[in-house]
Parts: structure tokens; sequence; C-alpha cells
């Protein structure tokens, strides 16, 4: 590469050796090679599929959802920025593909947060409150994900229980906030198979409001 640097050759030595780390599974080397290529030869006739092969290694180095998730948000950063150079690329579905799964194993990270706030429940605090927030957040910025339904019902079963725990100054709100998400969730999702549990919240909210 240092020899072919400055001849017509330069940009294609750049682009084999980042083809090379990533065909060996070294992604985070290849994504540095690859962003060097487009950074050094923006108009270079390998620049779209550097950008391309960039985010498409990022993708790769992603690891699961549990783990710290600095690479999965280069990785949409990359593949976002590709799409806003080249709007029209044919790579255009693969690369929504890539961001779609990335979002999912994000909002898949959320939701271990969401559950671990319900489960601490009133431990040191108000934790039902927090479960709320960080779900409703998660529901804000992966309004696609495949999780939607499973923050929605931590939504509502966090209610519950802060109804449940409430002072009596608060006790009829909360029902009332806690029957209103009831009826949310079964209007966004009429076949949840988690319905047979809203139903019987439902039924003791309205009790303890009519009480």
């Amino acid at each position: 590469m240092m020899q072919l640097k400055g001849t017509p050759q330069g940009d294609e030595s750049l682009y084999l050796i980042a083809s090379g780390y990533y065909k060996r599974g070294d992604y985070d080397l290849a994504a540095t090679y690859f962003k060097q290529y487009y950074t050094s030869y923006p108009n270079g006739r390998l620049a779209e599929l550097a950008r391309l092969q960039s985010g498409r290694s990022l993708y790769m180095a992603s690891p699961e959802a549990r783990l710290d998730q600095t690479d999965s948000y280069h990785a949409i950063q990359e593949l976002q920025i590709f799409l806003e150079y080249y709007p029209n690329s044919s790579y255009k579905e693969e690369c929504n593909v890539m961001i779609y799964a990335l979002q999912d194993k994000l909002a898949e990270k959320e939701l271990e947060s969401v559950k671990l706030y319900y489960n601490l429940g009133t431990y040191l605090g108000n934790n039902y409150q927090s479960c709320i927030l960080t779900a409703q957040n998660a529901l804000k910025n992966y309004p696609y994900s495949k999780l939607r339904e499973d923050f929605s019902i931590y939504i509502l079963r966090a209610r519950y229980q802060m109804a449940l725990n409430s002072i009596e100054e608060r006790l009829t709100d909360r029902f009332r906030e806690t029957q209103d998400e009831c009826y949310s969730f079964k209007n966004d999702y009429p076949a949840s198979p988690y319905n047979k549990e809203v139903t019987k919240i439902l039924a003791h909210t309205k009790e303890i409001i009519k009480k």
C-alpha cells in the first residue's frame, strides 16, 4: 500500500487491505481501513463500496445484546450516513435491514433494564417509575421494534404496581391511569398473549375505582 500510494493503484491497494481484514473476520480493522479509503479518496471509484463495507464491518462487530453496544451505535450511524450519501443505492434495502436489526438489539438491551427496574420494585425508591420512563423512551426511540408489545406490558404492570402501593390520596388517580393503560394496550395489541393478564388487571382496577 505504501509503495502504491499516489499511483493509480493506490486506492485499490487500500481497499484490498480493508477487504482482507473483513474476510479474515477482523471487523474493527476492516472498518478502520474502509473509512480510511473513503476519507482519502471521497470520489474514488470504490468510495460507495468502502462506505457500505465500513457499515457492514461495524454491523458484524456488534456484540450480543447483553454486552456494551457502542459498536452498534457506530454501525447505525455509519449505515445512515451511507444512505444520506447514496439514497438511491442498490444496497439501500440491505442497509435498512441491518439498521433495523441493530435497533432491535439496542431495544433488547433496554428491555433488560426495564425488567430490572420492575423486579426491583420499591427497593430503595420507586423503581416502577423508572421502569415506565425507560420503556416509554424505548418505544419513542425504536418505534418499529418487534419488542413494542413487551415494553407496553411492562408499562402497564408497573402502573398497576404503583397503584397497588399508592398512598390514599393518589390511589384513585393511579388506578385510573392503570385503567387507561389497559384500554390502550387492548386497542394496540388485540391479539396479544398478554390479554388474559390485562383483562384481569382491568377487572380489579375497575373494582377498586368503583369502591
